[in-house]
Parts: C-alpha cells; structure tokens; sequence
C-alpha cells in the first residue's frame, strides 16, 4: 500500500470515518494527520458547485459556470479532440471553484429513447460513447483534479431507479453495457468510478462482486475509487468488500459505525478496509496538489467561445429540400417559438448549471445579414394551448419569405429522475405548426431537446436543424450554421426510429416493479434497426453538410484500414467518416454491423485527403458465455466505410483467424436472437439466453414493505397512515400540475414518489438513521404506536450519541 505508514498511525474509528461523506459534498478530513477534505461536484457539462444549502435535485443555485452544450450534444460532434478540449475547459473552472472530483462525464447507453436522463449520455454505441467519455476525462484530469465517470453500470431508466433490478445476459452486459466504460476506464486512465443506484442481476452495482471485483478489479486492473451515487449505499459492509471507498453523502457516522462492527464481529478483514483507506488518500492527495498555487478565476468570455465552438460542430441538419439552407442574404425572416427568447440548451436536475452568461436568437439576429419581420411566441412552453398565439404567429408567418420555427422538449419532460412518457412533442407545438404551414410552407424548423422524438410533421418543414442541448451559447452557434457562417458537420449519434412502438425495447421499457428485463440482447439502436430491416426516420451516424463528399481508394490491412475522401462540393467543410464491421458467419449470432472506429476530417472544397483509422482489440472481439473470455471467431468480415450506419460508400471483405473457441449457443434454443427480430422475445427464449430462471418482475403485495421498497408501494401498504401518505403525495402532483408547476410536480415523483425507504437514511444527510427508519417501517406496516415509539427512542438516542461525539471533540 502506497500510504501504509499514515494508515497505521489512525484508530479503527478514524479509518472508517474516511468511507463516508463528511457533509453533502465533501469527505471526511482528519486534521491532526494532515488529511483534507476533498470536494466533489457536478457535472458533466458545467460545474454545478452550490454556493448555499446543497441538495442533489438541482433545486438551490450554484456558482455561475460556463454551460457547456450536453453529452447527447457534444456526441454529435464525433470529434474526440473536440472533446478533450472541452475537457480541459472544465477541468480548469472545476480547479478555479477548488473542485477535487468532478462528477462526469456519463456513459451510460441510450436503450431507450425515452429515458429521462438520455441528455447526459452520449449514444446507443459503446464505442462512440467509449471514445468521447474518454477524450473528457483526459481533458479534465488534465488539470490536475480527477473525473468521475458514471453510472456504473446498467442504469438505463430513471423510473425506480434506486431499486429496479437489471436483468440482462453475460455477453450483453460485456458488448454493449460494460465497454464504454472498459474503453474511458482504460483510455482515460479515470481516477474516480461513480456506481449506479441499480442492481444488476440480484446484486446492487455497489455490493456486486462480479461487477466491482472481477471485472473493475482484476480484469480491467482499475486501481482509482469508487463512490456511491448520492444515497445509493444500500449495504455498506457488502460495498466494502466489493471494493467501494466512498459513501456519498454524509450518513453522520450511521454507517461507520456498521464498518466497526463488522470489523470486531470478523465479517470484515481490516486489511480490506485499509485498501480502501489507501486508495481514497492517493485520490486525496493527488488532486489537492494542483491548488497549493493556483489562480481562482479563468477567462469567461474564452469559455464562452469555446461552448459556441463546440455547439457548432455539433449540430445536425437533418433536412435540407431545395437547398433552402443556408439562407441567403437580405431574406425576410420570421421567429417563431418560445425557445426563440428563452433558449432550451440543458437539461434538469442534477446537472443543472448556472451559466455566466446566455443569449438567445433574437439578440443574436441582430448582428446578422437577415431582415427580421418580427417575433411571436407561438406557443405556451408547457404545453397549454393558446389560439391567440397561433393567430398571433400566422399573421407573422405571412410577412416573412421564410419561417425560423423554434420547438423542442420543455425541461419538466426531459429531467433526472423521470421518463419521459411518449416521444411526441407537444401538441400545442403541433398545432402550431400545421396553421403555420398553412399560411407559409418555407418553415424551417430548429429543434431543442436531448434524446430522440418522433417527427409525423417532417414533411411540413423544408430545413430541419437539430440543436439538441447547445449549452449557453448555442443559440449563436445555431444561427451560424444557418447563415452559412459554419458548414453542419453534427451527425446523429443515436437512431431516430419511425414511431416508439419500432423501438426493440418497447415491450421492455421500463421496468414498473421489480425488475426490468434486457431482452432485446445486443440489439439496441442501430444494432437492431439494420439487422432486422426496420425503417427509420434517421440513422445513426446521419447529418447533413452544404457541401459532398467522394469516397475512395479503400486498402485494408492487418491494423488499419484507409481511404481517400474528397470534397467535391464548393465549400469548405468537415465529415465524419465512420467503419462498421460484420461478421458472415451465422454460428454466433451478431447484429449485421457494429461501429468499430470512426474519424472527422476537415476537408476544403476541391481537396482530397487520406483517412487512416486503426483496427484496435475491440474490432473483431465477441464475448463468448462457454470460456467467459473475449474471442475471435474464425470468420470472413465486411470492412465497411459509411457516411453513416445505412449509407455505406465502400466495402471489403477480409478472413480473420480467430481464437478456436467453442460455440455458445445452440441455434435451435434462440430463433429470435439469430433472427435479429428481438421485439417481442418470448420468456423461454430469454431464459435460455441468460442461462437462469428469469426472477419474478412483480411485487408480492402480501409482506410487509422494507428498506428497499419505494414509498409509491404505500399504496398497499397495510398501515392507514402509510395510505393516507400514499394519496397526499398523488394529491401534491396532481395539484402542482394543474397550477402550472410541473417541475415541481416532477419533483415529487424524482425525490419521494420512487425513493425506497433506505433514501430516507442515506440521502437525509444524517436526520435520520437506519434504526428510525425502523419505526417508521413499523408505521407503515400497520403498527403505527409501536413504530411511533421506536421511532421517538430512536431519535433521542441519535440525538444523546451526538451530543457525546461534540462533547468528545471539544
């Protein structure tokens, strides 16, 4: 152990005091040792440092912060460098503010597109979610301090999300839920692992030896930490021995003093609790070394350009008839959208950022070559209809050669800790669309929100442009890319599929109860849309560019492959070329591509340049269920070259030697998997491939409720007081809402409604310990003057304990 000698100078007491927070946001500090507190913050587009009373919801402000544009938007770019050095941007305001963690970027895998926290993540691809995670955390830790990457793993809903349990087979989890992490984990040398609040096939992520030891530890050789996310603790033994530092946040010594017993009962080793102890210091020490001379302040406005730099190269066009775009000079303009003036460009919650400065589209017009008519609303931003504003942007569509129509997501339906609930934008949005069309078919439409939509007006717009989140300068940067200013080189990093009902997961999204099931396997976004010939709106990989490109000259060889792309249009611009393999073989089933590398080029009108792109251990690797190890099958492969997943411009096939493993599957067993049709994958199939009976995904409404069950389950609860609790928690929502305050609203299901019992203890910062909770559990389940007493005994022991513990240190 790197620290062993100051480890052996501390009580028992004192080392398990350093596995849980000191307060909301900062570790436990022993002075007389020389050992600080260490600060961790949100997030991962913006520092997100609470200037007053923390909280995790978002709720008080923070700091101002540049905002820069989200995950889901910077994936667009495909620019791993572009990354990085939005990376070091943050890194430097996360050292300006004394941040030690920063708690980013999150890698999570888009499975759905309605889950609510889909703007924080990059993509449905691994890889690309893999590369981009990593490029931010070299970036940030360039700075001395360290990222944390997140949410480990398999968290892909935000319903229930502090209980759910993921089912999902091995080679699944291996291909497409753990290698974004195997690739930021290994690329980008992360210090800090934050696991998820879920548990994965039975286990919580922070308690599963599997996850945390076998593969984090031994298998991936990660020697950084690992923190909770806030409250996720379920069993803080349990996550000692899986090998987690740090509980956030504070439990006001609850759990310290189970890490003690446990010690002095035997069913944990000392020494397993000193490497933990060892870790959490060198993440200590090592990040508190930047701020012994260092300056606190960076350069705003250089801030501010580099979010408008990175908004630019990731917004997509995704229409473009007649060549409506880029608009010429002197045209005569209309905006309309609420989005025009109040910019949608984050998301909610616990990655909510106070930016240092934000400016919208009408301040930006007017520095521009276009003649405005005017600006309307055009709609109430959720979701109340208005006739008087339609009217309002009629008349005004009638004045204008063209429409800027500004629509979108409102924050209350894209947030942490909810699911959004269809993939339709509002109908007020709607309606206003197809009057406006009515009176002025030349609308082009720019798009807000993080995560996919599904688009039945397409045909009613002549441009589309798709913004996603751009963070606080992005309303200049879309108004760039629509003069003509920047050529778009954005291109979708997530599939955009016809209807939801398309979706793979549908039938299996989300989980309700107990459990959700993965059944779709390996085939999320494109993986499944092209294997099982699924029309969809949009591809993964596609966007637009005012100018061409050429490919050619394709030469594969045993580490790389390279081509020549030529810029055959007249302006100047930037693609993103991106490889796909497929293996011929029908003896493992695959899906009939996967992206295996990808490289942006910029390129000048007229010009041809030679792309290389390496052939790494992932490109031709499968997880194989008999060996538990990566292998290779024996094989011919189709090296493809694509301007995206279904616009494939060059091709060749190879023979790859692979590793002589034996076959894992017998074909008959899995018709579905094989197939590719994965939709609707029946319970027998799904067994067979996870390899176990499937757990029961419904509660057993006959016991009595626990730690782990939601307080929305006190609806049959047997305790009258919990029902009653039940019904005003669903009087408040409704209430909230039918007044106008959504977020709110939306609040109350995030913080409370799907909050199991434990959250109580662990996310209250100490008001509360696992023993109260006792009584409260008791009220619950029918005892409500027993539980009533046990709850009060409970409290004033809590209260004489720390009275004792001041005294002490006084």
């Amino acid at each position: 152990m790197k620290y062993e000698e100051l480890i052996s100078k501390m009580t028992l007491e004192e080392k398990a005091s350093l596995m849980s927070g000191k307060d909301f946001w900062q570790t436990m500090n022993i002075e007389h040792l020389g050992i600080n507190s260490m600060f961790l913050s949100d997030g991962p587009h913006g520092i997100r440092k609470q200037a007053e009373a923390a909280d995790h919801l978002g709720l008080n402000a923070s700091i101002p912060a540049t905002c820069f544009p989200t995950a889901a938007t910077v994936a667009n770019s495909w620019n791993e460098e572009l990354g990085e050095q939005l990376g070091r941007h943050l890194g430097e305001e996360a050292v300006a503010q004394k941040v030690n963690v920063l708690l980013g970027p999150g890698i999570n895998m888009k499975r759905n597109p309605l889950c609510g926290r889909n703007f924080e993540y990059f993509s449905e691809d691994p890889y690309l979610a893999g590369k981009m995670g990593a490029a931010y955390i070299r970036g940030i830790q360039s700075k001395g301090i360290s990222a944390c990457v997140k949410h480990f793993c398999a968290n892909n809903q935000e319903e229930r999300r502090m209980s759910i349990d993921t089912i999902v087979d091995e080679r699944t989890l291996r291909e497409i839920y753990l290698t974004a992490f195997e690739i930021a984990i290994k690329e980008g040398n992360v210090k800090t692992v934050m696991s998820s609040y879920n548990m994965l096939n039975g286990s919580y992520t922070n308690e599963n030896i599997h996850l945390m030891r076998d593969i984090l530890r031994d298998e991936w050789k990660y020697s950084g930490c690992v923190v909770t996310d806030w409250g996720g603790s379920n069993d803080r033994v349990a996550g000692l021995l899986a090998g987690n530092e740090l509980e956030m946040p504070t439990t006001a010594g609850d759990t310290n003093i189970e890490i003690i017993n446990a010690i002095r009962n035997g069913t944990l080793k000392e020494e397993v609790l000193d490497e933990c102890v060892d870790r959490l210091l060198n993440l200590i020490f090592t990040t508190e070394e930047v701020f012994k001379n260092f300056e606190r302040k960076f350069s705003k406005e250089e801030h501010h350009k580099m979010a408008q730099k990175v908004a630019e190269e990731s917004i997509v066009l995704l229409k473009n008839q007649n060549d409506i775009l880029p608009l010429k000079k002197g045209v005569k303009v209309a905006v309309i959208g609420d989005f025009a003036k109040n910019p949608r460009y984050q998301g909610a919650g616990s990655s909510i950022v106070n930016p240092t400065k934000i400016v919208n589209t009408l301040e930006c017009l007017k520095s521009f070559h276009l003649v405005s008519v005017g600006y309307e609303p055009g709609f109430e931003r959720y979701g109340k209809k208005n006739k008087k504003l339609i009217d309002n942007a009629c008349n005004l569509a009638e004045k204008a050669d063209i429409v800027l129509l500004y629509i979108g997501l409102d924050e209350a339906t894209e947030a942490e800790g909810l699911d959004r609930m269809n993939m339709e934008l509002p109908g007020n949005q709607i309606e206003l669309l197809n009057k406006v069309h009515e009176v002025n078919p030349n609308i082009i439409a720019i798009l807000s929100c993080g995560a996919a939509i599904e688009m039945p007006w397409i045909k009613k717009v002549k441009g589309l442009i798709h913004g996603y989140l751009n963070g606080q300068a992005g309303a200049r940067a879309v108004i760039n890319i629509l003069t003509g200013t920047v050529n778009p080189s954005g291109k979708l990093a997530e599939s955009y599929p016809m209807l939801y009902e398309d979706t793979p997961s549908y039938h299996n999204f989300p989980g309700k109860e107990v459990s959700v099931e993965y059944r779709e396997a390996l085939y999320i976004g494109y993986r499944y849309y092209d294997t099982a010939k699924v029309k969809v709106l949009f591809p993964f990989g596609y966007g637009l560019s005012y100018t061409t490109f050429a490919y050619s000259n394709l030469e594969v060889k045993k580490d790389k492959v390279s081509f020549d792309i030529t810029n055959t249009g007249t302006m100047d611009g930037a693609e993103v070329a991106q490889l796909y393999i497929g293996c011929k073989s029908e003896d493992i089933f695959r899906p009939r591509k996967e992206l295996k590398g990808f490289h942006k080029e910029y390129i000048q009108a007229g010009e041809t340049k030679t792309v290389t792109i390496s052939l790494d251990d992932k490109a031709f690797r499968y997880f194989n269920v008999k060996t538990s190890r990566w292998e290779i099958e024996s094989a011919v492969y189709e090296i493809m070259i694509g301007a995206s997943s279904t616009d494939i411009r060059l091709s060749h096939s190879v023979y790859i030697e692979g590793t002589g493993a034996p076959l894992p599957y017998e074909k008959d067993q899995l018709p579905a998997y094989f197939s590719g049709k994965v939709d609707n994958v029946s319970v027998f199939e799904f067994e067979k491939l996870v390899g176990k009976k499937i757990p029961v995904s419904t509660w057993n409404r006959t016991i009595p409720l626990c730690y782990n069950d939601t307080i929305g389950q006190c609806k049959y609860a047997k305790g009258l007081f919990a029902r009653l609790a039940y019904r005003m928690i669903l009087f408040a929502h409704w209430f909230l809402k039918k007044i106008g305050k959504r977020s709110t609203a939306n609040l109350i299901i995030m913080s409370i409604y799907h909050m199991p019992f434990r959250g109580m203890a662990r996310m209250t910062g100490g008001i509360m310990n696992m023993r109260m909770l006792d009584g409260i559990l008791m009220m619950v389940n029918g005892h409500f003057f027993k539980g009533l007493r046990h709850l009060l005994k409970e409290r004033n022991k809590m209260i004489r304990y720390r009275k004792l513990v001041v005294g002490g240190h006084e």
